[in-house]
């Protein structure tokens, strides 16, 4: 079974940056995307950012020209490179990779990490 290990969350002032990664333990064939969510308190989970299998990418308007979602297929790494944090950023974050089609088709979740952004 493939594990998600996410990483980089933490406390940091608005107007800050966080790196967040997220290693998957061992290579995932097939991939198709591999996402970023976040869920605030008392807020649904959302979509951040996604990366596809053509290395095209999407983001959420409210953080497009802040992040930078990125992937590093050699050692099986998704990262969010989150600039100009701000207090309405924090959440926790979890990363998503989809793999496989129809009946093979499958997702994996990250255990989520915490970025507090404080005003």
């Amino acid at each position: 079974q493939v594990q998600l290990v996410e990483s980089g969350g933490g406390l940091v002032q608005a107007g800050g940056s966080l790196r967040l990664s997220c290693a998957a333990s061992r290579r995932i064939f097939g991939i198709s995307a591999m996402t970023w969510y976040r869920q605030a308190p008392g807020k649904q989970r959302e979509l951040v950012a996604r990366i596809l299998d053509s290395d095209r990418t999407a983001y959420a308007d409210s953080v497009k020209g802040r992040f930078t979602i990125s992937r590093d297929t050699a050692n099986n790494t998704l990262y969010l490179q989150m600039n100009s944090l701000k207090p309405e950023d924090t959440a926790v974050y979890y990363c998503n990779i989809a793999s496989g089609v129809g009946p093979l088709y499958s997702e994996l979740w990250g255990q989520g990490t915490l970025v507090t952004v404080s005003s």
